[in-house]
């Protein structure tokens, strides 16, 4: 069932709501939380119809949040409220309500969003895109005991994970992360299989990919090693190596459905590791409410830290080539010395 409002207010939301759920029968209340979602008319579709699939497994009242543009100053003076209200076969598995906001409501969204949220429940905050720098100070954040973005949308992810673990607060936690659940439980699961210490470790993916990022700054913050960040053409998230005194462990998604694990003396398996959907991803996140301590440890490592040791390394290579060239001279007669190329060194 649907019903449109024009020109309306919360109370009326709410009253709109009741007589929808008693003309189709179902008057009690079985929802476990609100989930407010805040996008635009352009990924408002896509973003309802995965919070509709993530709702079969957590009953939930939608409150999407859609923000109108004005474009004429006259306009933007008149504060105005449409709604749409979905009850039943049209909402997943709980309630919905569209709220377009008009002129001067656009600041002050929270307050309509308020009387709709269900009365003692947990609520979560999801912005699928443009979401804010501080997500707790956010006036609609705020009101979330959880505030899910997905820095993947970002126009310049790695600079806003940065951004994010500045204004890092409890509660605050991204789809990026989310997306590499599986490959974390595999690494780990291999490191409690045999018991070897790695010395260190390489990421491989495609570039400006938050995930990638995420993976290595975890791996660098648990393991205390060394860690790379190479490029690839992707899928996403293609590869780990982990190096040890006895051989490399490699968990390889060439392909983003199938991988392969290698593990010193021990045959190749392959494991399923295929690339989730934002229905999936969700249903994730919405399954724990508490804040998320490893993912604040990883993002406030930081993705200038990855580079380090490489740089060190690389500062180091001058000196070691220096002291392998003297070595040859002290034991016999000194070589005429190479021409300097033309061409300019790398970077």
């Amino acid at each position: 069932m649907k019903i449109d409002l024009t020109e309306t207010n919360s109370s009326k939301i709410n009253a709109a709501m009741v007589q929808a759920r008693r003309d189709i029968g179902t008057p009690a209340i079985g929802m476990v939380l609100t989930l407010v979602i805040v996008t635009d008319e352009e990924n408002a579709y896509d973003a309802l119809k995965s919070a509709n699939d993530a709702s079969h497994e957590h009953p939930s009242r939608i409150v999407v949040v859609i923000k109108r543009a004005s474009r004429s100053p006259r306009s933007r003076r008149d504060a105005r409220l449409d709604a749409e209200v979905r009850v039943g076969a049209d909402s997943g598995s709980g309630e919905t309500v569209v709220l377009r906001l008009h002129g001067e409501l656009v600041d002050h969204a929270q307050s309509v969003v308020l009387p709709l949220l269900l009365p003692d429940a947990p609520v979560v905050v999801w912005w699928p895109d443009g979401a804010p720098t501080d997500l707790a100070g956010d006036p609609l954040g705020a009101l979330g005991q959880r505030r899910i973005t997905d820095t993947y949308s970002c126009e310049d992810p790695i600079r806003m994970l940065g951004a994010r673990a500045g204004a890092y607060a409890p509660g605050d936690t991204d789809l990026s992360w989310t997306r590499i659940t599986p490959w974390r439980s595999m690494l780990a699961a291999a490191l409690d299989q045999q018991a070897l210490g790695v010395v260190s470790a390489t990421v491989e993916g495609e570039d400006e990919n938050p995930s990638c990022e995420l993976l290595a700054m975890w791996l660098a913050d648990r393991l205390q090693a060394p860690v790379r960040r190479t490029l690839s053409s992707g899928p996403g998230l293609t590869a780990v190596r982990l190096a040890t005194k006895d051989g490399d462990i490699v968990l390889d998604r060439a392909d983003g459905s199938l991988a392969t694990l290698c593990m010193p003396g021990q045959p190749d398996r392959n494991v399923a590791l295929k690339r989730r959907d934002t229905a999936e991803l969700l249903a994730e996140e919405l399954r724990r409410l508490d804040p998320d301590n490893t993912y604040e440890a990883s993002l406030k490592y930081g993705v200038s830290q990855l580079a380090a040791a490489p740089a060190e390394a690389e500062a180091e290579a001058p000196a070691k080539a220096e002291a392998e060239a003297a070595a040859p001279a002290k034991a016999g007669p000194s070589k005429p010395a190479a021409k300097p190329s033309k061409k300019a060194p790398a970077k």
